[in-house]
């Protein structure tokens, strides 16, 4: 009888069991059917994405073009300032070097000015950019490192002035006439015509030989002739070319001498001043005069040889 009970009891609990996983199985068929019922849905939902799309397209498109006309509208505008601000230095009758700094900074800060609010116009939060370039600060600061020396450079040259617009300069290996002086670069023309940019940091921290700040110059050149020739002749006749150059000055007065017993002639060293402008006129003029000179007096220019002597056996 015992054992009738146990057993009773033990199928009982198996029913029990079968009814429960029975419940367990229908609610999760209940809860895939409801799953797939939301995935379905959700499907239906993609219907949405191409009116979003078009939206986001038309806002866009508003942006851009917004964008252009600020772009438009600011390159109009910073032209009339920039031509305010000319006619302002032209009237004050600034000095042309100052011009051209004070030009180049005007033009870069306004465009500056503009990139941001084309930035702005196109839906990028300014904030959050200034937050990228300070969050990037370090490495913003080792990249533009040269160009604020460049900057600093320049401001240094506008301060210390020596050298100015038109001056003929020789700087960093290089020479020319300066051109302008730009923010970050100082703009040299050569003679033929080639632009050369110099960095105003290694300008303003490097040798500047200034041609033309003082308002004479010495033009030193070297004549040389045969040994044997008259010296005293070659002087006379030098003297006289000199003399009717009417670009030299006569004070200080202009010097001839021996300047050196070479190995197959003697050097005359040839000194005379004008005015810087006429510096290489002078130049190039009397080496051409000095031959012809020369030539006619029947005064002998060197050329090398040697002098052999053979010994009689």
């Amino acid at each position: 009888m015992h054992r009738i009970m146990i057993i009773i009891q033990t199928m009982t609990s198996l029913l029990i069991t079968i009814q429960q996983a029975g419940d367990v199985a229908e609610a999760m068929t209940k809860a895939a059917a409801s799953a797939a019922a939301d995935a379905a849905k959700e499907s239906v939902n993609w219907n949405d994405v191409i009116p979003r799309l078009i939206e986001w397209c038309v806002k866009m498109g508003g942006n851009l073009i917004g964008a252009i006309i600020i772009y438009i509208v600011g390159r109009f505008i910073i032209s009339l300032i920039k031509k305010a601000v000319n006619a302002f230095l032209e009237k004050r009758k600034i000095e042309e070097t100052v011009k051209t700094f004070v030009r180049s900074m005007v033009s870069i800060s306004l465009t500056v000015l503009l990139i941001i609010a084309i930035i702005s116009r196109l839906g990028i939060e300014t904030t959050s950019f200034a937050a990228l370039l300070a969050s990037a600060g370090v490495a913003i600061g080792m990249a533009f490192s040269g160009n604020l020396q460049n900057f600093a450079g320049g401001v240094i040259l506008l301060l210390l002035r020596p050298f100015k617009v038109g001056d003929y300069v020789v700087a960093q290996g290089v020479e020319g006439y300066v051109k302008e002086i730009q923010i970050f670069h100082t703009v040299l023309t050569t003679y033929d015509n080639r632009t050369i940019y110099v960095a105003n940091g290694s300008l303003s921290s490097g040798v500047i030989t200034n041609m033309s700040q003082l308002v004479n110059r010495r033009v030193d050149w070297t004549v040389s002739v045969e040994y044997g020739q008259n010296f005293e002749k070659a002087k006379n006749v030098i003297l006289g070319i000199v003399d009717k150059n009417p670009l030299i000055l006569k004070d200080p007065a202009p010097f001839v001498a021996v300047k050196e017993l070479s190995n197959s002639s003697v050097d005359l060293i040839i000194r005379v001043w004008v005015k810087s402008a006429d510096y290489w006129t002078v130049h190039y003029d009397l080496r051409r005069e000095v031959y012809e000179a020369f030539n006619k007096e029947g005064i002998g220019f060197p050329f090398p040889q040697i002098t052999v002597h053979q010994a009689e056996k």
